[in-house]
């Protein structure tokens, strides 16, 4: 999304904070990477584990954009989406096709990105992990400290 919206709009950011972060997308990969661990430990069938995986990822990852957008929308009086133009649509927030997107996603990523994924992210030195985490809290603490308007 980063990228698509430097190449739109020739802005780095396309969410609330100054740095090119989404962290609703990585509140989502975390929790799609949880329940297919819980998911991993059940004896379950390969499309059983699909099934289930593409559900509960729906209706959680919906559950995440849902609450990001009104967090978004109280304490920073943006709205960042807007789904009210689509036919499926439950409020400003969220819809059902997105929603169905989000489940095909989430199985995308675990069935074909997350091994390659892996492998980078073993790759990459603790020493730039810890850089691009602590610059990220300083994001996020100066744009809680310049942008909050509750």
């Amino acid at each position: 999304e980063t990228i698509i919206n430097l190449c739109l709009s020739n802005k780095l950011n396309s969410g609330f904070l100054y740095g090119p972060y989404t962290p609703v997308y990585g509140i989502g990969i975390i929790i799609i990477i949880l329940i297919n661990k819980w998911l991993d430990k059940k004896k379950l069938t390969k499309l059983k584990k699909l099934t289930i995986t593409f559900f509960i990822n729906i209706i959680l990852l919906t559950i995440i954009e849902l609450t990001g957008g009104y967090l978004i929308k109280y304490i920073f009086h943006k709205s960042l989406w807007n789904y009210s133009k689509l036919p499926l649509h439950i409020g400003k927030y969220i819809s059902i096709e997105i929603s169905i997107i989000w489940g095909l996603l989430s199985l995308v990523y675990i069935y074909w990105i997350k091994n390659i994924s892996d492998k980078i992210i073993h790759k990459i030195p603790k020493w730039i992990t810890y850089l691009s985490l602590t610059i990220f809290i300083i994001d996020l603490i100066y744009t809680m400290i310049t942008k909050i308007h509750i």
